[in-house]
């Protein structure tokens, strides 16, 4: 049988290096030694200059997220802890993030594999766990983002915050999940995928949804230190992966001070 490579695929670590370094030595325990990042380094966390050298140092690819399109850019009419994520950065961090290509493929076990942020339509684009079988194709087209060439079998993508694995047919849909800001357990979680390079279909292929443990105390922590602001529906977030915009409507407070 030819040899199997394994590739770890994270997203949205959001400037959450605890979890970040967290995934970094889960993969690194595995052996993988390369990771491929989707994008959304910095902002909503309190690290995401550090988070951008991280990638830089570990991650042979990374690709262009929405708050690493719009972030860097300066606006004054910005909100206050947007203004506060943009000048975390440096210049270096910022002209970086925007350089960063829109999409990225490789091909594992004869299968031609595509790597984007949101969509094949727009980093802005979202295309949610629930959706329909129109959106589910548009994530296959070729289109202005993805450039031309054949269409992908398998498409991978981070955004919503919401790891799951969809197969119809023929065609697979995955989404990683978010290193540093996941919306469906307080977990961090990325993808290894599985397969030969340069193989063909009779080759055996893999998609596993990975979850990793961290301290998420330790990162509210460091996000209180550093003067961060909207700390609350941060620490709320990552400690109930519960989206702040249904927080007031929950109920959901800060649990602890």
């Amino acid at each position: 049988m030819p040899e199997l490579d394994r590739l770890a695929v994270v997203s949205d670590v959001h400037g959450n290096v605890t979890a970040f370094e967290a995934v970094l030595r889960d993969i690194d325990a595995r052996g993988i030694t390369t990771v491929l990042n989707l994008g959304d380094v910095a902002g909503k966390g309190p690290r995401g200059s550090r988070a951008v050298a991280l990638s830089r140092e570990r991650c042979a690819v990374t690709v262009r997220g929405n708050w690493d399109d719009f972030l860097p850019r300066p606006d004054p009419h910005r909100d206050p802890e947007f203004v506060w994520w943009h000048e975390e950065l440096t210049d270096e961090d910022r002209e970086w993030l925007v350089t960063l290509p829109l999409s990225h493929d490789l091909e594992l076990s004869g299968r031609r594999v595509r790597l984007f942020h949101a969509s094949a339509q727009s980093v802005y684009t979202r295309v949610r766990f629930r959706h329909t079988e129109e959106e589910f194709a548009g994530m296959f087209a070729a289109t202005e983002l993805t450039g031309d060439g054949p269409e992908p079998t398998v498409v991978g993508y981070g955004d919503v915050h919401d790891a799951y694995i969809e197969t119809f047919r023929g065609r697979t849909l995955f989404n990683t999940g978010s290193v540093g800001n996941p919306l469906d357990e307080p977990t961090a979680s990325y993808v290894v995928l599985e397969g030969v390079p340069g193989g063909t279909a009779q080759d055996p292929f893999g998609i596993q949804v990975v979850r990793v443990p961290y301290d998420v105390e330790a990162e509210i922590e460091v996000a209180r230190s550093l003067g961060m602001p909207a700390l609350e529906p941060y620490a709320i977030e990552l400690r109930t992966a519960v989206y702040r915009g249904l927080h007031e409507s929950l109920g959901l407070t800060p649990a602890r001070s």
